[in-house]
């Protein structure tokens, strides 16, 4: 069942991609098809994430100059196994890659001494991080049915920032226009993940 906050929030998200007019959507996804994907990847879509989904299936974009995907669109529906698994293990393999590159963040613990025991160290904790379920290209949000409400996390390397409030908000600043007035100062409350956050 879907928390309602979640789905109007997913909803709203939703109404405002289609309003920005800068992707093609196709018909959104079944009960059947989240049934099918979560039991696939082995992660639940959070309420917003979902009703967003199930709202309009968002498939193309142009690409950008050097962007790292083609179609920064996760495509649901008829991307292979290989593309969405690589999505899904991004958050991890980043911070992964900045370990075996010398990064190491305090929430990972003491460093050890050599590279492949600094790995194995990451590996242990990052197994236990919350999954993170992505939206568009390094963009993510928290897997979970009862995880609505989240910032969505930008992910590049141990980089990570908040880049939208919720989806809603999120969804304005990637495609839209926003008051550069309002305030901003995103919570995240992904546990592990939002330690990394400066």
């Amino acid at each position: 069942m879907i928390d309602f906050d979640g789905a109007r929030l997913g909803a709203e998200a939703a109404r405002r991609l289609a309003e920005a007019d800068c992707c093609e959507i196709a018909p959104g996804l079944t009960e059947e098809e989240f049934s099918r994907i979560e039991a696939t990847y082995e992660f639940e879509f959070a309420p917003e994430h979902r009703a967003f989904l199930a709202a309009g299936l968002p498939v193309a974009s142009p690409p950008e100059e050097g962007a790292t995907w083609q179609q920064p669109w996760p495509d649901w529906r008829h991307a292979d196994d290989d593309d969405l698994r690589y999505r899904l293990e991004w958050p991890v393999r980043e911070v992964l890659g900045g370990v075996a590159h010398g990064s190491w963040h305090p929430v990972l613990g003491a460093r050890p001494t050599s590279k492949e025991e600094a790995l194995e160290v990451a590996r242990a904790v990052l197994v236990r991080a919350p999954r993170l379920v992505p939206v568009y290209a390094h963009r993510f949000i928290p897997a979970g049915r009862d995880t609505p409400g989240h910032p969505v996390l930008s992910m590049w390397g141990t980089d990570i920032i908040c880049y939208g409030h919720d989806l809603a908000d999120y969804i304005d600043r990637e495609f839209g226009e926003i008051d550069e007035d309002a305030p901003w100062n995103p919570q995240a409350s992904v546990p592990l993940w939002k330690d990394f956050l400066g």
